[in-house]
């Protein structure tokens, strides 16, 4: 097994791994050597097909590799998910077909001698093992034939990769360049102009939204939305009773379950039966209190065979005692060497135990524990009647009752959300799932309640009400927006008039002290600050300061404007990057200008095979 995980890691056991998602993994394969075409096509790709089970497959291992990183499974958005995963199962099929027509090909001598190398497939002795080979493919269900067809297609989509992400040239002057730029600093001070504060000094005459409108009509539209009522409900709404000593017990069993620790107590023990078990136990156990030895009361006293060895009946093990092991494990919980029980009645008589010796492990007593169980216990009390919970409002919903009648009937908060917008929702209920439910068909046409939605730490139920489409606003509705838009450009403008003034004032280190306007001083920053917008970056460093003094320059943002002023630019030596680091940003900077080309390359093999998608298998797939 250990071999068969290191193979994993290798070469060939990397190629069965990758999954097909991106044009950066478009080389992986999704599913293996299905006998003939699968009539349910999701994709027909010139001569070629992507199967609605090689799509599903897909779909599912992207969406498990996410999740990993995802602690909100809600915030996972389907349709993009769905959208990557085919286009990238159609990227891959159209360069199958391309490597195919250009004749790229690997033999298999080439296939035969990349396997001899794998350590996974090697004996002791380093020689290539067919045993292991063979056990390798009887695994995966497949023949050499079959594994030899899939390596030399996935390596001549290698060959068709690499020539294209290949041809990217960057100079390593301009890569030399690139770094100067990056290592540039200087020292800054920074205004921002709101153009907020400029509004009340702008009019907006219904001619100019007019005119804005009769432009930009078909860009003016409403966003789809509907109003959505909803309840939530979360594990910490439920009230949990006091739990029993019973509950704690179950939870000091499965801690120590947990721990998987076998159990090395060596026990002996004294068995009284008979009609006066009970009160020949107790006189015993009061013998005992007063010190006399165990094994000799055991040898003297005890009715079971075992006496004539002091009692001693080796290790505890639960399934000697049958029905009566859980009494006997706890009447020996905690018990240390030496220690004896009070007298238990069993089917076979009153027994007393005593721990002779003990080599596990220790495990805390349940007692000292108390407190830790209690709160597990009362944890697993509360998600057993959170879900079943979930399941009787499940149930109510699919028995078709309002979300109202659900609300009243299991005592949870109805709450609403009006104008609930379908795309930029920035509302209580924003996930993607949420939202996805809300606008489904179905939902809306039925305004039925949905199943429940997990989001997070909850679980929510929705039901749509009043839902309106995207449509092209009239001129009333666009009044406001178009309004809006029109002030904020000639308020912006105003701001940007003011800052272009102040930079035209400051011409040394002085004068930012006259400017009229308090400048923040940054420090020294370099191009990948955070402290500036977007914007101005872009502008920050596009002028050298003169000797001795500094250089202001201003900018509209969407803000409003900012001004800037800057000392001279400084540029740390590339001394400081080794060789390696510098190769490595090489590599960087031409893998992504690869990339770009080999984007440009699908787009074309596009145009060269018929691309036809089957969007009802798609729809199928995601359950609409």
């Amino acid at each position: 097994m250990d071999n068969l995980r290191d193979f994993l890691k290798s070469w060939p056991g990397r190629i069965l791994l990758i999954v097909c998602l991106s044009p950066l993994a478009l080389l992986g394969i999704e599913s293996y050597f299905q006998s003939g075409v699968d009539p349910n096509q999701v994709a027909k790709v010139g001569d070629d097909s992507v199967s609605l089970s090689e799509y599903q497959n897909a779909v599912n291992s992207r969406r498990t590799e996410l999740l990993q990183d995802l602690k909100d499974a809600s915030l996972l958005n389907e349709d993009v998910l769905h959208e990557q995963v085919l286009r990238g199962l159609v990227d891959r099929a159209l360069l199958q077909q391309q490597a195919g027509k250009l004749g790229m090909t690997v033999s298999d001598e080439t296939i035969n001698r990349l396997l001899r190398q794998e350590e996974g497939f090697q004996d002791a002795d380093g020689n290539f093992s067919n045993d292991k080979f063979a056990l390798f493919l009887r695994q995966r269900g497949m023949n050499k034939n079959q594994l030899f067809a899939e390596f030399r297609n996935q390596l001549s989509l290698e060959q068709l990769n690499a020539s294209i992400v290949g041809t990217a040239i960057y100079p390593m002057k301009s890569i030399n360049q690139l770094i100067d730029l990056q290592l540039e600093a200087r020292t800054l001070w920074l205004h921002r102009f709101n153009w907020q504060d400029y509004a009340d000094k702008v009019t907006v005459s219904q001619q100019q939204v007019q005119s804005y409108y009769d432009g930009n009509k078909d860009a003016l539209k409403s966003a789809a939305m509907l109003d959505l009522a909803y309840i939530q409900l979360r594990p910490e709404d439920i009230t949990v009773e006091s739990v029993s000593e019973e509950d704690i017990k179950q939870q000091y069993a499965a801690y120590k379950q947990s721990l998987a620790l076998e159990d090395e107590r060596q026990i002996s023990q004294i068995l009284l039966s008979g009609d006066n078990a009970k009160a020949r136990a107790q006189a015993v156990k009061a013998r005992l209190d007063k010190g006399e030895s165990f094994a000799t009361l055991a040898k003297t006293e005890s009715d079971d065979p075992s006496g004539e060895t002091g009692g001693a009946i080796g290790t505890f093990n639960a399934s000697v005692f049958g029905s009566d092991a859980e009494k006997v494990a706890s009447a020996l919980d905690g018990l240390q060497v030496g220690e004896t029980t009070a007298p238990i009645q069993t089917s076979f008589g009153y027994q007393i135990f005593t721990v002779t010796e003990d080599n596990g492990e220790q495990v805390p007593s349940m007692e000292s524990m108390r407190k830790q169980l209690t709160a597990k216990a009362v944890e697993y009390k509360r998600q057993a009647a959170y879900a079943d919970k979930v399941t009787a409002i499940n149930d109510l919903a699919a028995d078709g009752l309002s979300i109202n009648d659900i609300a009243q009937q299991e005592n949870v908060a109805l709450k609403t959300i009006k104008d609930y917008r379908k795309t930029n929702n920035t509302s209580a209920l924003s996930q993607p799932v949420v939202v996805k439910q809300a606008f489904d068909e179905f939902s809306i046409q039925d305004q039925a309640v949905s199943a429940g939605i997990d989001v997070a730490d909850a679980t929510v139920w929705v039901q749509s009400s009043n839902y309106r489409p995207t449509k092209t606003l009239t001129l009333q509705e666009a009044t406001p927006r178009i309004t809006q838009l029109l002030r904020k450009k000639a308020a912006s403008e105003l701001a940007l008039k003011d800052a272009k003034q102040v930079a035209a004032g400051i011409k040394t280190v002085a004068d930012i002290q006259k400017a009229g306007v308090k400048l923040q001083s940054l420090g020294e920053v370099s191009r990948q600050t955070t402290l500036l917008t977007e914007k101005e970056r872009s502008l920050a460093f596009s002028k050298q300061a003169p000797e001795n003094g500094v250089t202001a320059f201003a900018t509209a943002t969407d803000m409003g404007a900012s001004v800037m002023v800057g000392d001279r630019i400084k540029i740390e030596q590339q001394a400081q990057l080794s060789d390696e680091q510098k190769a490595e940003t090489a590599r960087i900077v031409r893998d992504n200008m690869g990339q770009n080309h080999l984007q440009d390359y699908l787009e074309y093999l596009r145009m060269v095979y018929e691309v036809d998608v089957n969007e009802a298998n798609i729809a199928s797939t995601q359950g609409r």
